[in-house]
């Protein structure tokens, strides 16, 4: 279903104009999402009104959407919150990085790969100080608070699944929401928990896969071919999109004759994972928008369709975000330099891989900046984007 992305969960006629916000995944790389909220702030004049009524996350952005939930009644206080955090961050605040568990769990991995040991390795790294610090800094029991004041319509955070292969995006939302079942993709209607959040960014291989119900779930990007559909199956008319990799029009081929470094392979790897279906979800909606303007709306609402017309603003690094990395990466904890160092992670070329996991503040800073430059280069589309109807431009 090619149009899917652009299907309405619900007569179109019923539908009331809501913005959505989504924010995809990569690491540390997340830390960019903060500075594009922050212009969105800045733009609107701090406002206490939410102006992203459905907020959908994936990955580590699926904790930058939990994190604007609970605190939407007051939209400038969330970015306040996201920003403190990203601004003082620290490898050690997001898994543990002391000799000891470092080497344990390098140990396991290379036991295993040796057939050594029959036992699965769990994790390259323990993410348990972040779930320390979501428990400490989130009161889930507020979105649904938000949601009966009408202050938050909906919230969504997506998650693979290791056993079925489903890439189900869990929400808590307003009444009259239901849940959907596509090739692959489903939406399960929950109250959103710190589980879901730590499943949904669980890094493949890096961070350890988290049991809900009955199956483990890992990062939410793997298995996601339509990032954008869980936002518009919300009720979302226009959605701000912010993407963690460089969108390039370059279509020169590089020459290399160095053989690919395991860091290189790996960086490529969450690249396709982070990267690849986003943009396709995006060319395929505005193919769709380009579409449903050519049908007349009598012809549309006589149609068993249900096609409407979405606003698309994509927002995403104007700089390689790798590149960024390479200036940073000797703040990375010696133990993790240690387990990168074989791979090549910690050259120029293998910066890619370190990306994702450079949750330093110097790094993460850096983002923020570049985000926050990035959104406010493009005020005049934001502007229209939160224009009344009438003014909005379709893509």
């Amino acid at each position: 279903m090619a149009a899917a992305s652009n299907v309405a969960p619900f007569p179109a006629g019923r539908l009331k104009p809501r913005a959505g916000l989504v924010l995809t995944g990569g690491g540390a790389r997340a830390a960019y999402q903060v500075g594009v909220v922050k212009a969105v702030r800045d733009l609107l004049g701090n406002p206490v009104k939410n102006p992203f009524p459905i907020v959908c996350g994936t990955s580590a952005g699926a904790i930058n959407a939990a994190t604007l939930a609970v605190f939407a009644d007051n939209f400038s206080r969330g970015v306040g919150s996201l920003l403190e955090v990203w601004e003082n961050m620290r490898c050690e605040q997001i898994y543990r990085t002391d000799a000891w568990h470092v080497m344990r769990a390098g140990a396991r991995w290379l036991s295993a790969v040796m057939l050594i040991s029959r036992r699965n390795p769990i994790s390259l790294l323990d993410n348990a100080p972040l779930r320390d610090m979501l428990e400490r800094n989130l009161d889930f029991g507020r979105i649904q608070t938000h949601i009966d004041s009408g202050a938050l319509y909906a919230v969504c955070v997506t998650a693979s699944g290791y056993t079925t292969g489903q890439s189900v995006s869990f929400f808590q939302g307003g009444s009259g929401l239901e849940g959907w079942e596509r090739n692959q993709r489903i939406g399960a209607a929950v109250p959103l928990k710190l589980d879901l959040l730590l499943a949904s960014a669980a890094l493949p291989f890096i961070f350890p896969a988290v049991k809900v119900h009955r199956e483990y779930f890992g990062d939410g990007s793997m298995r996601q071919i339509a990032p954008v559909s869980p936002a518009l199956h919300l009720g979302a008319d226009r959605v701000l999109i912010v993407g963690t990799g460089r969108q390039t029009q370059d279509s020169a081929r590089a020459r290399s004759n160095v053989y690919p470094s395991l860091a290189q392979i790996a960086g490529h790897a969450l690249n396709s994972i982070f990267l690849d279906s986003l943009m396709v979800d995006i060319e395929r909606l505005e193919r769709i928008n380009r579409t449903v303007k050519l049908i007349p709306p009598d012809k549309m609402s006589d149609s068993a369709l249900q096609l409407r017309p979405v606003k698309v603003l994509f927002i995403t690094p104007s700089q390689p975000l790798e590149r960024i990395a390479a200036r940073f990466i000797h703040e990375l904890p010696a133990t993790v330099r240690f387990i990168l160092r074989p791979t090549g992670a910690l050259n120029r070329s293998g910066s890619n891989l370190a990306s994702y996991l450079l949750f330093e503040e110097s790094f993460c800073r850096a983002l923020i900046d570049l985000g926050y430059q990035d959104t406010m280069a493009r005020e005049t589309e934001v502007r229209e984007f939160f224009g009344p109807p009438e003014e909005r431009a379709y893509a």
